[in-house]
């Protein structure tokens, strides 16, 4: 999009919220704060949070000028490319961070928050993506941060450890209905170990994200892959493409709302907590026979979190065509379409394995990609005078 400004003046996002969906915006980087259109996204049309993506923050490193001064004051002074990266990502994080302060002030503390990632390569090493997190909360030192964790095996362990000491967290690369389970209970795991500890829970907030378009992509490359079927077979082909991510969802969304249902979590209710909602993140439409606000407005219930790039959120605010809360009741549907899944030969447990790993690769190559940008740019430019 040529003008991230325009965003703010065609319309607003106010029915969505009404449905109890918080808009946020995926792909914080410094132009959109200091242009002052993120300040406008959050007054003009209701955008209440804001999620970082080291794929957009690369290409803002390569390209906008606006990170030059800091990264050549960087290199004057010897730091390497790590050093680098967590200077313009804790630079950033603050100041949206303080944009969003009145967000998280007036919704005591459910929304106006930021999130931003770690090294993914520390996915599979639970203390040490405990301690990386530990260490950039610090550095943050605002409450509306959050710090990213993929929920991989290890991920739920860093998850706990973390939360137990009071911090935020974006768990992110759910994809399974299983791994969504057990991200719940590393939650409810690290508030009781907070609770023990004397935390205050009401302080501690928490998303666990679901890459929406992922899934779908990942489901409609097999149906396309399936041959010599007959014409009720290709019928009943036709009924479930694109619907992996709305199933998904609403299953996830049922294991939300049995979770909020245990005595478990109305024991931590009972002291302060919040629900750890569900984000819907990779919400752009990649097949151009849909609308492009088809997981914006197709994906909506109670208390859960979209977050959109700008493109997406540029067709949110003009045009949305919302039908009420589409996850509620629909237990029978989704399986209905697994069932369906699963008589075309399409598995359900290998279809988010490789999601989950296909989307794991792309983390890592959009982090590494960002590091190359930030160590190009630190090679760049003369010193500053002293």
């Amino acid at each position: 999009m040529k003008d991230p400004a325009a965003v703010a003046s065609g319309g607003d996002l106010h029915p969505l919220i009404a449905e109890g969906v918080s808009p946020w915006v995926d792909g914080i980087h410094r132009s959109l704060i200091v242009s002052g259109c993120l300040a406008r996204l959050i007054k003009d049309a209701g955008v209440r949070g804001a999620v970082s993506n080291p794929r957009t923050l690369a290409e803002a490193v390569t390209d906008d000028p606006v990170y030059r001064d800091q990264l050549v004051r960087l290199a004057y002074r010897g730091a390497t490319v790590g050093e680098a990266l967590r200077a313009l990502q804790v630079h950033d994080t603050r100041e949206a961070c303080d944009e969003l302060y009145e967000v998280y002030e007036k919704t005591q503390g459910h929304d106006g928050q930021v999130s931003v990632d770690l090294d993914p390569g520390l996915a599979h090493d639970a203390e040490a993506t405990a301690n990386a997190a530990a260490e950039l909360w610090r550095a943050l030192d605002r409450p509306n941060a959050l710090v990213k964790i993929p929920a991989t095996t290890e991920g739920l362990s860093a998850i706990r450890e973390c939360l137990g000491r009071g911090i935020g967290v974006h768990a992110t690369e759910i994809y399974s209905i299983a791994r969504y389970r057990e991200t719940v209970d590393a939650y409810f795991d690290g508030l009781e170990h907070a609770l023990t500890e004397g935390g205050r829970l009401s302080a501690i907030a928490s998303v666990a994200s679901f890459p929406v378009s992922r899934l779908d992509a990942e489901v409609d490359a097999r149906l396309d892959e399936l041959r010599g079927l007959d014409e009720p077979t290709r019928g009943a082909a036709r009924t479930v493409r694109g619907a992996a991510a709305l199933t998904n969802a609403r299953l996830m969304y049922q294991g939300y709302e049995e979770r909020l249902g245990s005595e478990r979590w109305r024991r931590l209710r009972a002291a302060g907590a919040r629900p750890q909602r569900l984000m819907w993140t990779d919400t752009a439409v990649m097949d151009p026979k849909r609308s492009s606000t088809g997981y914006v407005d197709g994906i909506v219930a109670w208390g859960t979190v979209s977050a959109m790039t700008l493109p997406t959120l540029e067709a949110a605010v003009r045009h949305c065509d919302l039908r009420g809360d589409t996850l509620m009741g629909e237990r029978e549907s989704a399986q209905a379409v697994l069932g369906e899944l699963d008589r075309l030969g399409i598995s359900y447990e290998a279809v988010v394995r490789k999601a989950a790993a296909d989307s794991e690769a792309r983390l890592t190559a959009a982090w590494r990609a960002l590091r190359e940008a930030v160590a190009a740019r630190l090679r760049i430019g003369p010193a500053p005078h002293a």
